[in-house]
């Protein structure tokens, strides 16, 4: 599968909250939140954070990064590939 038609979930096991244009997220383990674990998302981070629906293909999110940020397609597939990853990493999101 080509990686711009993959579709990703936020996962449960992850609470997010927006303070000013950034997102603090924060793992929960057992019903008690990792305080050694919490993630702040830049803007950008923030933005295709905000995206992630379990519905919304990659590619889409490409196009709305372009949109918002005045980008190369180059530009916004590199950010979004090294944002998903890390999400990935960090049991954020999952893939489906």
């Amino acid at each position: 599968m080509n990686f711009l038609d993959k579709v990703y979930s936020k996962s449960d096991s992850i609470v997010s909250r927006k303070i000013a244009d950034e997102f603090i997220l924060v793992p929960i383990r057992q019903n008690v939140g990792d305080l050694e674990s919490i993630y702040t998302l830049n803007e950008t981070a923030a933005y295709i954070w905000e995206l992630i629906d379990g519905k919304t293909k990659v590619e889409k999110i490409k196009e709305k990064l372009i949109e918002e940020f005045e980008v190369t397609p180059e530009e916004a597939e590199k950010d979004i590939v090294e944002h998903l990853m890390q999400l990935e990493e960090i049991n954020a999101i999952t893939e489906g």
